[in-house]
């Protein structure tokens, strides 16, 4: 019932689906450029249409009050932004206590410009052991779903470069929102060479 609900949501609005779903059944899905309050939606009747469950990661507010019941039903995980370090603690206990996990993070953390990219995604995906898959809102083509898995190394900037490479042509709701795709990290590891 859910995917034909997502494949005629998906339809009714004009969007198409681009890319396979991914195999892995643990894994950290990125889902960019976020500038939009639609990419939630958009992002749950794409997964719904690809027959697949995503859990997804929103700041607590979301889940306060008469919806909050529903957006956990949805998959919704709160987290308390102002505790960073718990949060990914928390999606790795996660991974290491289930065998089938798609987590969507979105890696600006809002929906509008910030500097950095949040490097949560990273951690928890090198933590826990398990790839990054490239997932995407294209709102020029209309056009949304998964890209390259990717298995984070220890190299932070050539991962990087391969995430920046994949987001490089995709346009969020709102172009003059998106981040640029660069992590703190990258930038301090630049300063300490």
């Amino acid at each position: 019932m859910m995917r034909w609900l997502g494949r005629v949501l998906v339809r009714m609005t004009g969007w198409r689906r681009e890319g396979a779903a991914p195999r892995a059944e643990l894994c950290v899905l990125i889902a960019a450029p976020h500038t939009s309050n639609w990419d939630g939606f958009y992002l749950i009747a794409l997964a719904a249409a690809y027959g697949i469950r995503v859990d997804w990661m929103g700041k607590e507010s979301l889940f306060r009050g008469p919806f909050g019941g529903v957006l956990r039903r949805l998959g919704g995980v709160p987290i308390d932004r102002s505790r960073a370090s718990n949060a990914v603690a928390a999606a790795v206990d996660r991974f290491r206590e289930g065998d089938r996990l798609m987590l969507a993070v979105s890696p600006e953390g809002t929906r509008g410009s910030v500097q950095y990219w949040k490097s949560g995604f990273y951690h928890i995906a090198r933590q826990a052991g398990v790839p990054i898959v490239l997932g995407f809102l294209d709102y020029a083509r209309k056009r949304g779903g998964f890209g390259p898995t990717i298995q984070p190394t220890a190299d932070a900037r050539s991962d990087m470069d391969r995430i920046r490479a994949f987001y490089a042509d995709k346009t969020g709701r709102h172009p003059e929102r998106q981040s640029r795709i660069r992590l703190r990290m990258e930038d301090e590891a630049g300063q300490e060479s």
